[in-house]
């Protein structure tokens, strides 16, 4: 017969992870991996979900780190063992990743080989000690750890991160939880409705005491990446062109006046050792970071493509407001007015998408209002207004400025009875981080220590209990 966990005892600390143990929490992106210890404000390690693969002798050598993906090596590429919805497609590399961003900063590395660090004599006796012992070391042992996951993640996905945590890393407790549910928590919610908008998608999550209404959650692509394709599209479509080369390529550049073309010395790679086009479009993707977070702006009130109180079109009006200056790894410099509206606002109004061959258009409900309309239709009305007047935003696409003013705008049109109240951490880090935040606060509650699934349990009952137990 199992035991049961009762109220007025308290959980074995080694098994749950009381106050003597620390708890991790890893919060797996799509971009960025982050990891750090229960309780603390930010964590300690955020790490690229790239990893850079270089040719070596024994066949293709992985690299991980900030360093590692960009450092133009001959012939590296670069990867990422998650697809652009979320979900893992490569799990031997998710999980050296991982383990490489708990270790690297949080936990003690592996001790060397007494018998091969040069540091001791080479003796019989050593070695037998030594027998079995690094079969044994994880580098989990002494840390449960609570992981976040997306709202679509498939249950088998589910199993094979407690496999990971327990057999892999031998943690000797282990939690999941909706990064919905955690950015609501660390908004101070138990209610909310959570508007993430990332790098690779934009998700809309209800919660409800602290749970997850699966049938309200939606995923679309709009999110940073795509206004990243509308850049590359705005830039390849002006007269003359707009260039985009990454800094690694630049030797030296001149000062030029604002339109000129650019006059810089280019680098130059032996043949055969040129860095692979995925290098390069991670960096030039690391431009377009930089002139979001310093041009691009959501125009508001009111959509793009409308008219204005004075009868004039709000494009004409966009023509006209302050314009911002961006200079390129090259020395290319330009005044930027229109075009740093116009990559964000199909975000909410897809007439004003642009679109070529690689590059199709968005669907009407694709676009963040209908995806909020159709999320909010799948639950219940009395539930509906109460999300309403806590609509939770976060992820580092949503820091765009304006973005939220136009959001709360769009609501109170779709939805003019109740009151909308948006809700959004002002400090970068929060906004950002918000999923692990809300995990570290979870982790460290002293009422959540009963709620661990311990490895006996898992012994026990198989990875299937988290699905029983984590919903």
């Amino acid at each position: 017969m199992t035991a049961t966990l009762s109220n007025t005892t308290a959980p074995n600390t080694a098994d749950y992870g009381g106050d003597e143990i620390s708890a991790l929490v890893l919060d797996p992106g799509y971009t960025v991996t982050r990891a750090g210890f229960a309780g603390e404000d930010v964590p300690k390690s955020v790490i690229p979900s790239f990893y850079g693969i270089v040719p070596s002798v024994n066949g293709p050598k992985h690299l991980y780190g900030e360093n590692a993906v960009h450092t133009p090596l001959p012939n590296i590429e670069v990867g990422n063992p998650i697809s652009q919805s979320g979900v893992v497609e490569d799990w031997d590399t998710a999980t050296q990743l991982w383990e490489y961003a708990i270790t690297s900063r949080l936990t003690n590395t592996k001790p060397s080989n007494p018998l091969t660090n040069g540091l001791n004599d080479k003796t019989n006796d050593l070695k037998q000690e030594m027998e079995g012992v690094e079969t044994q070391e994880k580098p989990l042992d002494e840390n449960p750890l609570l992981m976040s996951e997306t709202g679509w993640n498939t249950g088998k996905g589910r199993e094979k991160l407690i496999e990971i945590a327990i057999e892999n890393w031998g943690s000797p407790a282990f939690w999941l939880a909706r990064s919905g549910v955690l950015s609501a928590f660390s908004a101070g919610k138990a209610s909310a409705l959570v508007i993430d908008v990332g790098a690779a998608s934009t998700s809309i999550t209800p919660v409800h005491d602290g749970l997850m209404l699966k049938k309200g959650t939606l995923r679309c692509p709009l999110a940073g990446n795509y206004i990243s394709d509308q850049l590359r599209l705005i830039f390849s479509t002006s007269q003359p062109p707009i260039p985009l080369t990454p800094h690694y390529l630049i030797n030296s550049k001149t000062p030029v006046d604002a339109g000129a073309p650019s006059q810089a010395s280019y680098r130059t790679f032996p043949a055969g050792t040129e860095p692979h086009s995925s290098f390069r479009a991670l960096q030039e993707e690391r431009i377009l970071t930089e002139f979001k977070e310093s041009v691009v702006a959501v125009w508001g009130p009111n959509r793009l493509a409308g008219h204005n109180q004075h009868g004039g079109t709000n494009l004409d009006t966009a023509r006209t407001q302050n314009a911002r200056p961006f200079e390129m790894p090259d020395g290319y410099n330009q005044l930027f007015g229109l075009e740093r509206y116009r990559a964000t606002e199909s975000l909410f109004d897809v007439k004003m998408a642009l679109s070529d061959a690689s590059h199709p258009a968005p669907t009407p409900n694709q676009t963040l209002p209908q995806m909020i309309a159709q999320s909010l239709s799948q639950i219940d009305v009395d539930v509906r207004q109460h999300l309403l007047s806590n609509v939770v935003v976060v992820g580092g696409s949503s820091l765009i400025y304006g973005f939220n003013d136009r959001l709360k705008q769009e609501l109170e049109a779709m939805y003019p009875g109740p009151r909308v109240r948006v809700f959004s951490p002002g400090i970068v880090v929060e906004r950002k981080f918000s999923s692990w935040i809300g995990g570290s606060i979870l982790a460290s509650l002293g009422t959540f220590h009963q709620m661990w699934i311990s490895k006996k349990e898992y012994d026990e009952h198989g990875p299937g209990i988290v699905e029983k137990r984590c919903k």
